[in-house]
């Protein structure tokens, strides 16, 4: 096992189901674990290995069943639906383009879903958000299944406390939550992606701190009306500018 410490960031290069019982106040997990799919890059500029231990819904199921304080948010499929606990909300993640998978019969794939379960203590820090999320897809260049910060700073902040991501992969995540200056905890079992994620998260904690006083200013409580109006969950002004990653 090996622990680096980066900002408020605490990551380890470990299986998490090692490190997950030595862990004490998890508030969020925030994840996007193998679920079956076994993936493999292709037809992209960058090409990727196979994800570990992705033949199976296993690791989902123990994503979806880890404690909380306040939150899980937990990528899957639709086709994994059946094999998860029942969610209190399943979140749709429409992106900017689709997938290739069967050019013939199958409807081209452009969505994702994000699995919610409250925790304890949950409540919504800044308003009651849809359950439908826009947000481009990445070209892929950390990690077979990257996922957009602009994506994952919207839902961390949907979230409060202390941030974990058992399956770290490139760090994105973290990257998020460096970005909104919250605690941040992640595991990775692939040395290759550790090495990414830790440089991407360094790279994010560099930067100044006044870029990120929208992000991290307290929102008052959500007031509902009458009608129990819904925002729209938003890339709002600073979720945007926090998606711009610098170089590293």
């Amino acid at each position: 096992m090996r622990v680096e410490r980066i900002g408020d960031a605490v990551l380890y290069l470990a299986d998490c189901r090692e490190v997950l019982p030595t862990l004490t106040g998890v508030d969020a997990v925030v994840t996007d674990p193998p679920f079956g799919m076994a993936f493999r890059s292709g037809y992209r500029n960058v090409f990727h290995k196979a994800i570990a231990n992705d033949d199976n819904e296993a690791l989902l199921q123990f994503a979806c069943s880890l404690p909380a304080l306040h939150s899980r948010y937990v990528f899957c499929r639709w086709d994994n639906l059946s094999a998860v606990p029942k969610p209190r909300s399943v979140i749709t993640w429409v992106k900017n383009n689709w997938s290739m998978g069967d050019l013939e019969h199958e409807h081209a794939r452009q969505k994702e879903e994000i699995l919610f379960y409250p925790g304890p203590q949950h409540r919504f820090p800044r308003y009651r958000p849809s359950d439908v999320i826009e947000a481009p897809r990445t070209g892929n260049d950390h990690h077979p299944t990257e996922k957009p910060v602009q994506l994952m700073c919207a839902i961390v902040e949907w979230t409060q406390g202390v941030v974990l991501d058992p399956f770290m992969g490139s760090g994105t995540t973290g990257v998020a939550c460096a970005r909104l200056r919250r605690p941040f905890i992640g595991i990775e079992l692939d040395s290759e992606y550790f090495e990414i994620a830790c440089e991407r998260i360094s790279a994010a904690q560099r930067q100044p701190a006044d870029m990120f006083s929208a992000a991290t200013q307290a929102a008052p409580a959500y007031q509902p009306t009458l009608l129990d109006h819904i925002p729209q969950d938003p890339a709002d002004e600073h979720v945007a500018r926090l998606w711009q990653e610098p170089e590293v």
